[in-house]
């Protein structure tokens, strides 16, 4: 089987069954392991999958990847994130409205802060479903398009709700963060995220070490417009940024 029809069998078992370990796709394809490895890091390179620890997860037509691939690669990283929110958030900022947007490392977070009588808003899916079970809060989950596979909800629906919201912090992650600023990979995330910040009194930008220096096609916001950016990067990776102005804790 030639690589390009190794890749469109590939591509039809990650449409049927949303991911894949390498020795299942091994397998499938009566191929070895060292092929599909060398098939998806290709595959990787044109945008057409993207790859986890031991598989791969086809993307969406945003080029968007699956909150449980996202929350999968990378764990370490978005845990040290999450643990370094907490202690900030605690002592930094006063809120009873959160927006929490639909990020993997906003995921890992949800989890471990308390809310007891604050008012939560998000368009994630799973973060509400985290969050519904948990006492004394009022859980907002806002209506809109439902992706179906990164289980976030946007459109023009949720915006508009959004647009009513007044919030006192907006909690958000991102796909690229540089000295230019944060970015996404869609234009319908951008724009909602760009939304919950112009609502929200403060803005906290979480980013995990591997985020930074890196870029996406649609920017959110400057990096100065957050009053704070916490990530686990090193205090070299982030001289750059305190360089620029941003409050970047590590």
């Amino acid at each position: 089987m030639f690589i390009n029809e190794r890749a469109n069998a590939i591509i039809e078992y990650l449409r049927i069954h949303k991911k894949a370990t390498i020795s299942e796709l091994a397998e499938h394809l009566y191929a070895s392991e060292s092929t599909v490895r060398r098939d998806l890091a290709e595959m990787q390179s044109s945008g057409l999958i993207a790859r986890y620890h031991g598989g791969a997860i086809l993307l969406d037509g945003s080029g968007e990847v699956s909150i449980f691939a996202r929350a999968e690669r990378d764990a370490a990283a978005k845990e040290a994130c999450a643990l370094n929110a907490i202690e900030k958030l605690d002592g930094l900022i006063k809120y009873n409205t959160i927006f929490i947007d639909n990020s993997s490392t906003c995921l890992t977070l949800a989890k471990k802060l308390d809310f007891a009588k604050k008012t939560v808003i998000t368009n994630g899916l799973h973060i509400a479903l985290a969050l519904e079970q948990k006492p004394h809060i009022e859980l907002i989950l806002l209506g809109g398009i439902v992706n179906s596979s990164t289980s976030a909800i946007t459109g023009a629906l949720s915006i508009r709700t959004l647009e009513n919201l007044s919030i006192d912090l907006a909690l958000t992650s991102c796909a690229a963060l540089n000295l230019h600023g944060s970015y996404e990979l869609s234009l319908e995330t951008a724009q909602l995220k760009q939304v919950a910040l112009s609502n929200s009194k403060h803005k906290v930008l979480i980013a995990a070490d591997n985020k930074l220096d890196t870029d996406a096609m649609y920017r959110v916001a400057l990096i100065t417009d957050y009053d704070f950016v916490i990530t686990n990067a090193s205090d070299e990776a982030v001289k750059p940024y305190k360089a620029s102005g941003a409050n970047i804790y590590n």
